[in-house]
């Protein structure tokens, strides 16, 4: 049986007052339709159509290739919505999910057991509800007797008694997609919006014989649809939620869920500690025996086992087995760490490849630099590595020493074992096993520092009388 999807992505989203598409407006730094796909994708839909509308090109380059698009050039409803598909779905025999763009928080297990619920029991529409605390504004489900789906009734349109029913339409459904196309031509709008609903197809396939059934989700924040920055935020949260959940059964420790920022797209090993204010960013992978944080902000960074991670930056870097970063330091991009690396506070790298064991331990800069192994690079010292120009490299072999406030000008080579000098700037190569010292000879003055205060004090006492 084939299964297909259709999302539903063209309304305008008016109460984000925003310029972004509301569909790609971030949750836990995935735009909502991305999360939406991918639970479809999850599910093991064959195909999927993406209903688009008002800023169609942006969701459209967002998406690429991931879906076919359907375009809804007037917003009519989600009857209406849906018809758009109809071009490149209604030949297909199988099973068509419907989902909307902005409901991020839905599973591929709830939409599974949907499906599996649909298909068990031959139906012809199957719809995903929820039972919620405060239904106001949302269609609720009129059942039987016997507990099948009789209509769906909007809230504008419901009477008295059908407002306190607590059962709502989520908007997500799966059809048999023959039936659902054909249903479609028989919806009309003669209701309080003037719309063609979704909804009404159930009423008309039911009225024909149909078999038309509803699977409620254990937790109706999957149902939730965000149409405001404030239901961004509790989408947000809740989502924010659920990752540290996940890895939290996967044997992280978070020492506090509420203070931890984790995106969805995360992997994180056993046995790592996450301490407050840690905040985990996109494609980030962090290995086994960790301590990350607190105060940790990395993203797009891997990151090995038995790392130690505190108070520090990191923007798509590489940081070997058991090294420690921290505190207060910068990893910027193309930065990679070896084994056993000890970046210590206020250092930044931009650029530098550091070898097994090398340690830069407080206050310098090295950039656009290859670093060899057990190299020990001293408090201040900088790669100078722009000219205002171009960039350069700095190029350092094993085992060599650079001592404290040294400058080395790029391009350069510190070769195997060399040491170079406190104080110094270097300007030339340093070959293998040698020692550079590049500064002045130190003059001493007997008595001057007395003579500096009395001229100094003679130039006071002379402004004073003018």
């Amino acid at each position: 049986m084939k299964m297909m999807a259709i999302v539903l992505a063209a309304g305008q989203g008016k109460r984000m007052k925003s310029k972004l598409y509301k569909v790609l407006h971030p949750v836990c730094g995935k735009p909502m339709v991305g999360h939406v796909l991918q639970t479809v994708q999850e599910a093991r839909c064959e195909r999927t159509v993406v209903v688009v509308g008002h800023g169609a090109e942006a969701v459209q380059a967002y998406i690429g290739d991931g879906a076919e698009f359907a375009l809804q050039e007037k917003q009519l409803g989600t009857g209406h919505a849906v018809q758009q598909a109809e071009p490149l779905l209604g030949n297909e025999e199988g099973t068509t999910v419907i989902l909307y763009g902005d409901t991020p928080l839905v599973t591929s297990e709830t939409i599974q057991a949907l499906l599996d619920l649909h298909l068990s029991t031959k139906s012809a529409a199957t719809v995903l509800t929820a039972v919620v605390p405060n239904p106001q504004g949302l269609g609720r489900i009129i059942r039987d007797d016997a507990g099948s789906v009789l209509r769906i009734v909007e809230q504008k349109d419901c009477t008295p008694e059908e407002a306190l029913i607590s059962e709502i339409n989520t908007g997500m459904y799966c059809f048999d997609n023959q039936k659902l196309f054909q249903a479609l031509k028989q919806v009309k709008n003669d209701n309080a919006q003037g719309e063609f609903y979704l909804t009404d197809v159930m009423e008309i396939m039911r009225s024909g014989g149909e078999t038309v059934q509803a699977y409620c989700a254990s937790d109706f924040a999957e149902g939730i649809g965000v149409n405001d920055r404030i239901g961004l935020a509790e989408a947000e949260g809740l989502m924010r939620a659920r990752i540290v959940r996940k890895h939290q059964v996967n044997g992280v420790t978070v020492i506090d869920p509420a203070a931890t920022y984790i995106e969805a797209g995360v992997v994180i090993g056993s046995d790592t500690v996450l301490y407050p204010g840690t905040v985990l960013r996109g494609s980030t992978v962090i290995g086994e025996d960790c301590i990350i944080g607190p105060q940790a902000d990395i993203t797009d960074t891997v990151i090995g086992n038995g790392v130690v991670f505190k108070h520090s930056v990191s923007v798509e870097a590489v940081i070997g087995d058991e090294s420690a970063v921290g505190p207060y330091a910068n990893l910027r991009p193309a930065s990679k760490l070896g084994v056993g690396c000890k970046i210590g506070d206020f250092v930044e790298l931009k650029n530098a490849e550091l070898g097994d064991g090398s340690k830069v331990s407080h206050l310098s800069y090295i950039g656009d630099a290859k670093v060899g192994k057990d190299v020990n690079i001293g408090c201040g010292a900088i790669t100078v590595n722009y000219d205002g120009y171009n960039k350069a490299v700095t190029e350092i072999g094993d085992n060599a020493f650079v001592g404290s406030n040294v400058n080395l000008i790029a391009p350069i080579k510190v070769g195997d074992g060399a040491y170079v000098v406190a104080g110094s700037t270097i300007t030339h190569d340093v070959e293998a096993g040698d020692l550079a010292i590049a500064r002045e000879r130190q003059v001493n003055k007997p008595g001057y520092a007395e003579k500096l205060r009395g001229r100094a004090k003679a130039r006071k006492e002379n402004s004073k009388n003018h």
